[in-house]
């Protein structure tokens, strides 16, 4: 006997039902004018711009970098020759924990994971015959953001272009790193404060520049749910908020140029569901909790970037239609800034091929498919709109209860955090074992290994070009200087003054991340995980 079809649940990746039928009943406690509003008003459900994209299309900007500054300095300018209209940077192992290249730690990192930066000098050459004033650079480093900014200012004042004109984001987002990434340095607490060292900064000299992308991206790619992303990466954005504040700074002083990084995954209406209810999360809690007054500080702006974790070493060109799918939920979404991984990255780091492919995926669905001729063309769907609502409510439980228990602090150092997402791992994966989840190409709808031809590796010189740069820079420069400067860095350190001034003036004297990460170390140890079980 045929079971009856609706004793099968249909549910979105967070586990919400999902009914058969959708209805204006569906809908009707939104009022359309007050609570959703138009693009472009509070709290920015369908948009943070009243055009969006006919005005201005998202930012393209594909994440690279690899080997050394001269081969990812070719890639970046390749990219841009394709259309690519912003930088983004990867930084190897060794650079975002900060130890240099000939560290006994690098050994086999040096330049995998993206380009090796040890000094200014690495910089220069990265960004050799690219103008950093008419170029958006993201930066994708946290542990030693304020060093990586402090090189990229720098190199903006030996090439005469003031501060101001400089735009771009650094990720700079810790907490993050200690919830799901692991490339932390120091405890949380000195941490936050590099981090609002940074906020101070910016608001003075850089006012086209984010000081952090706050990322749920790393959270969701290590299984957490969409709701969860959201959650926890909205209450990670409350307590830079709390922190900043009480650094002594004003809410509407820098919360405009607070930015966020979400994943964009496969269930397709969830995923545009899940940017719409993030923005309007944000926007309540800017103006209710902190009582923001600039409404560009309630504007959530965000960067996507496609889920890494569904791509599949099986079956790799299926790739090509899932990145196509995440690109097209980010756009239907709203982001203002997208990366669209390669068909090839479960193997290896893009090839150049695969890269123009990635790329040519944004460009065919902003100039031909038509989503950008209109704003929001999701909205007043009734399942859309009913499962914005539904994300909300779900993340706002998860936020309510991380603040009452001492918020996103608490969370990391008891493990909150860590342990949720855990659940949520483990239960993703039973659902693939048991083909309850299906993933085309590898539980189901299996073929002969399919290889993809071209394979990009990094050269082995990599690591031994790096380190003969490196002793040639500690050779040329003026070591009694460099140790004078990170001495004053060191009793810097041990006061509350800010630290981008100290660690500005080490970076122009060619002191390198190891040594700048070693002194701040030697003030405030090294961050050990304490064991989730």
């Amino acid at each position: 006997m045929n079971k009856d079809k609706s004793e099968k649940r249909f549910e979105t990746s967070s586990g919400i039902s999902i009914k058969e039928l959708y209805t204006p009943e569906d809908i009707e406690d939104l009022n359309y004018q007050e609570e959703l509003g138009f693009p472009g008003s509070y709290p920015f459900t369908r948009g943070i711009y009243d055009n969006m994209y006919r005005g201005r299309l998202w930012t393209m900007r594909q994440y690279a970098g690899f080997g050394t500054a001269e081969e990812s300095n070719k890639r970046y300018k390749y990219l841009l020759s394709q259309g690519q209209t912003g930088l983004s940077v990867a930084f190897d192992l060794p650079t975002q924990i900060g130890y240099d290249s000939d560290h006994p730690m690098s050994v086999g990192e040096v330049g995998k994971t993206g380009v090796a930066i040890d000094s200014l000098k690495d910089m220069e050459i990265l960004f050799d015959g690219i103008p950093l004033d008419k170029v958006s650079t993201s930066m994708t480093i946290n542990s030693t953001a304020i060093i990586l900014l402090a090189m990229y200012l720098v190199l903006a004042k030996k090439n005469k272009i003031p501060y101001d004109l400089l735009s771009g984001t650094i990720q700079n987002d810790i907490l993050k790193e200690y919830i799901a990434r692991g490339t932390y340095i120091f405890p949380p607490r000195p941490s936050m404060r590099l981090i609002t060292d940074v906020f101070k900064f910016a608001k003075d000299h850089l006012p086209k520049f984010n000081t952090i992308s706050i990322s749920g991206y790393h959270i969701r790619e290590a299984g957490a749910t969409a709701v969860q992303e959201i959650a926890f990466t909205l209450a990670n954005g409350i307590a830079y908020v709390e922190k900043a504040i009480l650094a002594g700074m004003k809410v509407d002083d820098f919360a405009k140029r607070l930015s966020f990084f979400f994943n964009s995954h496969n269930d397709f209406f969830e995923e545009i569901a899940k940017f719409r209810a993030a923005r309007r999360l944000w926007a309540k809690i800017m103006k209710e909790k902190f009582k923001a007054k600039d409404v560009n500080s309630c504007k959530l702006r965000f960067h996507t970037q496609t889920a890494g974790c569904t791509l599949t070493a099986r079956q790799p060109e299926n790739n090509v239609v899932r990145v196509t799918l995440q690109a097209l939920a980010s756009v239907l979404g709203g982001t203002q800034s997208l990366h669209t991984n390669s068909r090839d990255e479960a193997l290896s780091l893009p090839s150049e091929l695969s890269a123009q492919i990635a790329l040519r995926t944004q460009q065919i669905i902003a100039f031909e498919s038509g989503v950008i001729n209109t704003v929001d063309p999701v909205g007043g769907s009734y399942y859309v709109e009913h499962l914005t609502k539904k994300i909300e409510e779900e993340a706002e439980k998860y936020i309510d209860y991380i603040q009452e228990n001492g918020g996103a602090l608490w969370a990391v150092e008891s493990g909150y955090y860590q342990k949720e997402i855990q659940k949520s791992a483990y239960d993703y994966q039973k659902k693939i074992e048991k083909k309850e989840k299906i993933i085309v190409g590898l539980n189901r709808f299996e073929t002969e290994k399919e290889k993809i031809k071209e394979i990009f590796r990094v050269d082995q010189k990599v690591a031994s070009d790096q380190i003969k740069r490196l002793n040639e820079v500690r050779k040329q420069r003026d070591n009694k200087k460099v140790d004078s400067l990170l001495k004053k860095l060191e009793e810097k350190a041990k006061s509350d003054e800010n630290l981008i001034y100290p660690i500005l003036d080490c970076v122009e004297a060619y002191a390198t991340i190891g040594e700048i990460c070693d002194v701040l170390k030697s003030v405030w140890g090294e961050y050990r995980e304490n064991v989730v079980v």
